[in-house]
């Protein structure tokens, strides 16, 4: 490609609205354009990126069996009201009428929709397994589209789903999409872990996230370098035991408490400490009321208590919602007395003894508080978010973190979706069984944010050989008519060998050139300059401070670019 017939119109400014740098980077670098808030168009050198990424999750997974097909983006609700999760997903689901009334939805996943496809066609057991994917466009109303394409509304993914007999078989595929995505992120030269996730609203049993390592990825990544313990916060664990201390109990008492409502105002007020406090919290879900309950000094887990309560809407009510059904602010909200709500207590409540909650009653807590004496509690689980420095919950070793970006999630979802839809098939005795499913997503747009994110430096992208926009670059950087010759013959020897080339032929400053090409992200450059006029030219890979003079000989310099390129590994940031 001549860079003066590209379409990649760069930027100097940084975006305004640039809240993460891959969203910087892919902007000025001309790889995508904002359209709106989480809807982005990608450029040709954007859309060259995905469709490399593309090809290596497409040839990894062919290599284990799988099929590719392409299902319909909008999809009848009633398909999602048969599963329950038309009304369980959330309201990231987007939603829409026709024009005869009928209710669809623009598909963020596609359980229900290939299940409806294949249950009248895999009808024996002789059939399974079979594994089917497509790579398609999904859509999710996010509440606050952010980080660029990391966090759209509207993004290209890689969704896989298996049918089988036997669980037996259904974690042999598993392992093998597992191992496909080891394959494809190591053919990426991406630094990433594979953690313990939670299921989330696509249900199951277990799964697993496959993570790009980088600063400001919004995952915390849980892990033990003894055990080589791994999990999401999400799903994370600890190995802390909380058990009941020995205490007299004391009678209960309302105490005053005018205008205190934090943990830390209420522990001051009360010259106690935040762990003989019980923090309450209430949710609303599509069953109702659930009140969360958590030591003061522990955060709820969102995540966790959805998965406790089986309720994906589960969510954090509103303060006026609140009032109305209560009577009451949120900092008075207590368990003594509650009614029509299920309470679920994180194991931390086990060790307050004569506590703090409050009293429902505005301005008012209660002091002295006992569980089983003075309320009760419908479940006990592990609904909080865990710390560094906590036990691993396998050997007891200290935990440690680190940030990451989730590309891909492998999925063990049994029979969830099968049963409810009557997805079926024939066994060896003609009796009617349910198929046992799994599933496998890939993220191929939010992959280009998440390797920006892990690669880059002041200058810009270091893109990865296999999926850069180019591989190599030749930049004429002087203004002779040889040099010009010169460019362009190696430009010409460089895509007979099959290389993914460029040349920079456009009539601006050599700087400006370096910059682009620094800016892009490609790997390798070529500088056709100053040292001309000595016969020589520069080979310079996008992580060298310093280039590499040659002769100007072309088959030389093939050799070298071969020699460069096949061991090049962009630096990790």
């Amino acid at each position: 490609m001549r860079f003066s017939k590209l379409y990649a119109p760069t930027l100097k400014e940084v975006p305004s609205d640039a809240d993460i740098k891959s969203m910087e980077l892919l902007i000025r670098g001309g790889f995508i354009r904002k359209v709106a808030s989480g809807v982005y168009s990608y450029l040709p050198l954007g859309w060259k990126v995905i469709r490399k990424i593309e090809n290596i999750v497409r040839e990894e997974v062919n290599a284990i069996g799988a099929q590719e097909m392409l299902m319909p983006v909008v999809q009848p609700a009633e398909l999602w009201k048969q599963t329950g999760r038309w009304d369980d997903y959330g309201p990231e689901m987007m939603k829409l009428t026709d024009r005869h009334n009928r209710s669809f939805t623009l598909g963020p996943t596609h359980e229900e929709m290939i299940t409806h496809i294949v249950k009248n066609e895999l009808i024996s057991y002789k059939q399974l397994p079979t594994t089917l994917y497509q790579i398609a466009t999904k859509y999710r109303d996010e509440i606050r589209p952010r980080f660029g394409v990391l966090r759209a509304r509207e993004f290209i993914m890689k969704d896989a789903y298996s049918f089988h007999t036997s669980e037996e078989s259904l974690d042999e595929t598993y392992n093998d999409f597992y191992k496909a995505y080891e394959k494809i992120l190591n053919r990426m030269d991406v630094e990433f872990v594979a953690v313990e996730a939670d299921t989330g609203a696509i249900g199951g049993s277990n799964s697993h996230e496959f993570q790009v390592l980088a600063e400001s990825g919004e995952s915390t990544i849980f892990y033990c370098s003894e055990c080589g313990y791994y999990a999401t916060d999400e799903k994370a664990e600890s190995g802390t035991k909380f058990e009941k201390t020995i205490e007299e109990m004391k009678d209960l008492k309302i105490v005053d408490t005018p205008n205190q409502k934090t943990i830390e105002e209420i522990s001051k007020f009360l010259n106690t400490t935040p762990q003989n406090t019980i923090k309450s919290i209430l949710l609303k879900g599509k069953e109702g009321w659930v009140l969360a309950l958590i030591r003061g000094d522990y955060e709820i887990n969102l995540s966790k208590i959805r998965t406790v309560a089986n309720d994906q809407t589960l969510d954090l009510g509103e303060p006026g919602e609140i009032w109305n059904k209560f009577n009451v602010e949120i900092g008075f909200i207590g368990p003594i007395g509650i009614k029509d709500v299920k309470i679920i207590a994180d194991y931390s409540i086990k060790t307050i003894n004569n506590g703090v909650t409050g009293a429902l009653e505005q301005d008012k807590h209660y002091i002295n508080v006992n569980e089983g004496r003075d309320f009760n509690v419908d479940i006990y689980s592990d609904i909080r978010i865990i710390s560094e420095n906590e036990p691993c919950p396998k050997c007891g070793a200290s935990l440690k973190s680190k940030k990451g970006i989730e590309v891909g999630q492998v999925f063990k979802l049994g029979t969830k979706y099968s049963e409810k839809m009557n997805g079926v098939y024939a066994d060896e005795n003609g009796r009617p069984k349910p198929y046992i499913m799994g599933c496998y997503g890939w993220g191929i747009s939010r992959t280009l944010g998440a390797i920006v994110e892990q690669l880059h430096d002041e200058n810009g992208i270091k893109w990865p050989k296999a999926i850069a926009p180019f591989e190599v670059i030749v930049i004429n950087a002087a203004k002779t008519p040889e040099a010009l010759q010169k460019s362009e013959e190696i430009y010409n020897e460089l895509l007979k060998k099959g290389y993914d080339a460029a040349l920079d032929d456009r009539k601006v400053s050599p700087g400006f050139k370096f910059k682009d090409s620094d800016l892009m992200g490609i790997p390798l450059k070529i500088v056709v300059g100053r040292s001309f006029k000595e016969g020589n030219v520069e080979l310079k890979l996008r992580n060298e401070k310093d280039g590499e003079i040659l002769k100007a000989d072309t088959e030389s310099i093939l050799e070298k670019v071969e020699e460069k390129l096949n061991n090049y590994k962009p630096i990790k940031k």
